[in-house]
């Protein structure tokens, strides 16, 4: 039981035993098993004092008060939330366009990191099943809605690049890092790592690039002309059809991890003292109540970043598509990365390989083929051809994660090999920045592509 609960036992012991019964479940047993993406959220959170609510005169206040620092005050990021309030008043007092899209970036830091520790809350009264749907779910809340409303505001460009950037951050950025860190930390010891895990979620992204290519390459296989239209029509139908299949295949990944090989995705022990069940320190209906909220916060605050995207390229010099696939990804998954680089300083790989692959695998399969859909329900033309050249740095960027995933053990070689790879990709999207038909040094025009593909079609 932690300080804050035994606390709050002591002087509420009504609600004893709701926690206790969340804790076990309805049959005495764990109710939420903690998976690798929970694990690596709960490295940036702190105990909360229950010392300073308990100091509170006015009784009834003190739950009120202690559910708000749980909430608020229950991480390491709370010095980051300040930037919520900011953003909304620089925006409604329009001090600048700049100011709100940096703020409103660093307000999304610790909602994410609170809306995962909610989900947790919550799937421990509703059992590991629905909480591993509900993880699965708002496991990437940040980057559907930043997708969802640029998707509603029309800018497939800036959906299809955050989303790809989330992809190829997870993979390469955080996996390399992590691997980097840990191999210099644990030089000499043996990183072992489990390589069933590692070989569902590549597979699964082998696909998910495969459907992302095939209309594509439908495209050069038609060609430019009088069937161009055509083609385009034949195109989106396609892309529509391989997001149905990538949503099924998505679906058949969460039975086979939540029901049939559950084994395969459970954790490394990571507590000194054996416990590692997390406790609940809040009610089911104040976890409901907080998660609506924060995602509402998260709502606005994606917004305020989609709508002043194009300012700040402007701005700052950078292309939208740098910041879209480069700055969007590290931002919303701030803390659920710095998780996996602190379980690989202490050699947890398995938690880690689960973190960035995991987040990678849903966003390929779950949140690019839903926004594809989404998009088709509100008759927005949407399809999966994600330009030659970000098709090309996904494909290479799968292909080596798992030639560098294969052998079940990591030294930090491995991590300078895909930061290199990131660093790489980063540097061709940066300088894309100049306009198409823009003379390099040689006087050959830069054919940088820059419309979507229905554009090109049409």
């Amino acid at each position: 039981m932690s300080g804050m609960e035994a606390g709050l036992v002591r002087k509420y012991p009504s609600d004893a035993g709701g926690l206790r019964a969340a804790r076990h479940g309805p049959h005495g047993h764990s109710a939420s098993a903690r998976t690798a993406h929970s694990m690596s959220a709960a490295a940036l959170r702190k105990k909360s004092d229950a010392s300073l609510v308990r100091k509170v005169p006015f009784a009834p206040l003190r739950p009120v008060l202690a559910n708000l620092q749980e909430v608020f005050l229950g991480t390491k990021l709370a010095v980051l939330f300040p930037a919520v309030p900011l953003a909304v008043a620089a925006q409604c007092a329009n001090f600048g366009q700049v100011w709100v899209f940096a703020l409103s970036l660093l307000g999304l830091i610790p909602l994410a990191e609170r809306v995962s520790f909610l989900t947790e809350q919550i799937a421990i009264y509703t059992g590991p099943t629905v909480g591993g749907l509900l993880n699965a779910t708002c496991g990437n809340a940040t980057e559907l809605i930043i997708a969802l409303f640029a998707l509603m505001q029309g800018k497939i460009e800036v959906v299809k690049c955050s989303l790809l950037g989330s992809v190829l951050s997870n993979l390469l950025l955080v996996l390399g890092t992590s691997l980097f860190c840990g191999g210099v930390v644990n030089l000499g010891a043996d990183q072992p790592y489990d390589r069933s895990q590692a070989d569902v979620s590549t597979g699964l992204l082998i696909l998910g690039v495969l459907c992302q290519s095939l209309p594509l390459m439908l495209r050069y296989a038609v060609g430019a002309g009088e069937h161009s239209v055509a083609a385009a029509t034949t195109g989106l139908d396609l892309s529509r059809a391989c997001s149905i299949v990538m949503l099924l295949a998505y679906v058949a990944y969460l039975f086979f991890q939540l029901k049939t090989h559950a084994q395969l995705f459970e954790p490394q022990e990571v507590d000194e003292d054996g416990e590692d069940q997390e406790e609940a320190v809040i009610g089911f209906a104040s976890g409901l109540f907080w998660l609506a909220f924060k995602t509402v916060l998260i709502a606005i605050l994606s917004e305020y970043v989609v709508g002043t995207i194009e300012p700040t390229s402007k701005s700052w010099g950078l292309s939208v598509s740098f910041i879209s696939i480069i700055l969007l990804p590290i931002v919303g998954n701030a803390a659920e990365h710095a998780g996996a680089i602190l379980f690989a300083l202490k050699n947890k790989l398995d938690i880690t390989l689960g973190v960035a692959l995991g987040s990678a695998t849903q966003i390929s399969m779950f949140v690019v083929p839903l926004s594809v859909i989404v998009a088709w329900i509100a008759g927005i033309q949407m399809d999966l051809d994600f330009k030659l050249l970000e098709t090309g740095c996904l494909f290479v960027s799968v292909i080596v994660t798992a030639f560098t995933l294969q052998d079940g053990t990591s030294h930090y070689l491995k991590g300078i090999l895909l930061l290199l790879c990131y660093i790489v990709i980063g540097a061709c999207f940066f300088v894309t920045r100049q306009p198409a038909g823009h003379a390099n040094g040689n006087g050959v025009g830069l054919a940088v592509p820059t419309g979507t593909w229905n554009a090109q079609g049409a």
